[in-house]
């Protein structure tokens, strides 16, 4: 076998990254874009010892799990992964990945498992459900100004206004944005030499407000006729707050740390209503929240409702219980906690997010969470000796629930060690990422704990991305 050679494949499985996988003459191939059961053509690129990578050329026999593209340019975005896929086999790669990673990583048994996995949560509509977009501006090879995403595992634009996965006002922006560029003369960043000034375009649309962001990210710290601009803006229904952010660094981060608003309010507001775990169906309580361009909060609010009540439900509050919230963000699953709770203590890294998360718990007149900045790994140990010390409360010392619903990475190995050595009953652990999950959930069991519930919510349709929810108690 040669790159570039003709070859054809059954797709019998799927990798973690949703590429199909093949085999041809004793060699695994992996092959993008295609769906368990499809029978395909494809050509060579990449040969390794064992393995190798292959383009899909032409589906000879279409598996009866393969579905249109919602989106024309599914296949050549790298936002997207699984488009071609039933949502019905979405949910079933997901919850196959969830447990595959708990079996080969965490050490769990394909029988525990069995006693405590729960059906994937699903979408009503796996499209349209993104609160947030983040768009890169550039420039096409005509030199025209251009916005959309990246080609797959490339910093190319692909020219698009209009995400099949966002809200239809993203339209409406992106084409203001570029309508103003051009009319203004305004330039596009340019990765390669690092001129050019607009870089992005950040979009949020509060679901139950309806209100809109607007936040350009510019390589400089003025824009040339920025209220043309607002004025231009401010007509999109909704409109609620529009900023610049300045980021002058060579960087992948989308984001500076300067932020300043040109027209209406700093923040926009949104909120998530509880629900009932038992057919995800809406409670009329719901918890209101302030978000700036820096917050994080969940880009599928429809989906959030349901994985933060089941972290309620998982929980298991009377009322009585001290809980900790490691990686608190803005403060979104703490206020869910602390209506529930006798005290809730949450900590987070990003300044700006403890502002918020406390200006939220006034917003929803909650006086019993108290928010603190810094690194889960440091605050929490700190505490801790504060605590056995006689220098802190003794409720922080062994609380009796802790949350933790850390980043991609998973948990610090000494934020670990301190939730061991403070032996709450209940520990809920929120993932975006099951193989760090499965990591540290090996770590938890070592030390004296027992996983009673695993679900996974789909918070990202269309993608390989799945939320994983556990609930774990001691021995």
């Amino acid at each position: 076998m040669q790159k570039n050679d003709m070859i054809e494949l059954t797709i019998t499985d799927l990798s973690v990254e949703g590429s199909g996988i093949g085999k041809f003459q004793g060699m695994t191939f992996f092959v993008k874009d295609t769906v368990i059961g499809d029978v395909i053509f494809a050509k060579i690129m990449k040969l390794k010892k064992n393995y190798g990578y292959a383009r899909l050329m032409e589906i000879k026999e279409a598996s009866p799990n393969r579905v249109e593209p919602h989106c024309v340019y599914a296949r050549a975005c790298g936002g997207c992964q699984l488009q071609q896929m039933s949502y019905e086999s979405q949910l079933a790669f997901k919850e196959k990945k969830i447990r595959d990673n708990l079996i080969r990583l965490g050490g769990f048994s394909k029988e525990e498992l069995y006693e405590v996995m729960e059906p994937v949560v699903g979408m009503e509509h796996p499209f349209g459900y993104r609160n947030k977009a983040q768009f890169p501006v550039g420039y096409d090879r005509d030199g025209n100004v251009v916005t959309g995403f990246y080609a797959g595992r490339t910093h190319n634009i692909i020219p698009n206004t209009d995400c099949a996965l966002g809200v239809p006002v993203n339209r409406m922006v992106l084409e203001t944005v570029l309508s103003y560029m051009r009319a203004q003369r305004v330039s596009a960043y340019q990765e390669a030499t690092g001129k050019g000034l607009v870089r992005h375009v950040l979009i949020r649309c509060g679901f139950d407000s309806k209100e809109i962001m607007v936040c350009l990210v510019i390589n400089g710290r003025e824009l040339p006729g920025e209220g043309k601009l607002a004025e231009m803006l401010k007509k999109i229904p909704g409109m609620t707050s529009i900023s610049l952010n300045v980021n002058t660094q060579k960087t992948n981060v989308i984001l500076g740390r300067e932020t300043r608003t040109i027209w209406g309010r700093d923040t926009i507001k949104d909120a998530l209503y509880l629900r009932n775990v038992s057919d995800f169906s809406r409670t009329g309580k719901k918890t209101v929240y302030q978000i700036s361009p820096q917050s994080f909060y969940q880009v599928n609010p429809l989906q959030t409702e349901k994985l933060y009540s089941l972290v309620l439900d998982y929980a298991a509050l009377t009322g009585k219980e001290t809980v900790w919230d490691l990686y608190c963000g803005i403060g979104t699953i703490s206020l869910f906690l602390a209506a529930n709770a006798r005290k809730v203590y949450g900590v987070e890294i990003v300044p700006k997010a403890v502002e918020d998360a406390r200006e939220n718990a006034r917003l929803n007149g909650i006086g019993n969470a108290e928010f603190f900045l810094g690194k889960a790994e440091e605050v929490l140990p700190e505490f801790y000796g504060r605590a056995k010390a006689g220098g802190a409360k003794e409720d922080m010392l062994h609380p009796d629930v802790i949350v933790v619903d850390p980043p991609r990475k998973g948990c610090d190995e000494k934020c670990l060690d301190t939730m061991l050595k403070m032996r709450p009953e209940r520990i809920v652990y929120v993932s975006c990422d099951s193989a760090t999950l499965a990591r540290d959930l090996r770590v938890l069991k070592g030390g004296g704990y027992e996983v009673r519930k695993v679900r996974g919510v789909d918070q990202f349709g269309e993608t390989v991305h799945v939320e994983t929810c556990v609930l774990l108690g001691r021995k």
